[in-house]
């Protein structure tokens, strides 16, 4: 099993502040990290479960997409 942990930062779509994310991606297949980070580079603005839907059908796997929006943390997971 492989486990990829990536942090990314993307702006709220509803009041534009950062909010701090961090995915994790259990998997048996190779992610290479260039196209993992590239991925999540492309997040500018948007809602996170939008995100989650994105990530597991690019890269599969179990994930979990964790965010702290302004005092929220938000945890998605995508089998």
């Amino acid at each position: 099993m492989n486990i990829y942990t990536q942090k990314f930062v993307a702006k709220c779509p509803v009041n534009d502040r950062p909010v701090d994310y961090v995915l994790t991606i259990e998997t048996r297949a190779v992610i290479r990290v260039e196209d993992l980070q590239a991925a999540v580079g492309g997040f500018a603005s948007g809602f996170h479960e939008d995100f989650a839907d994105q990530l597991i059908a690019k890269f599969g796997g179990m994930q979990t997409l964790c965010a702290h929006h302004h005092g929220t943390d938000i945890r998605t997971i995508r089998p």
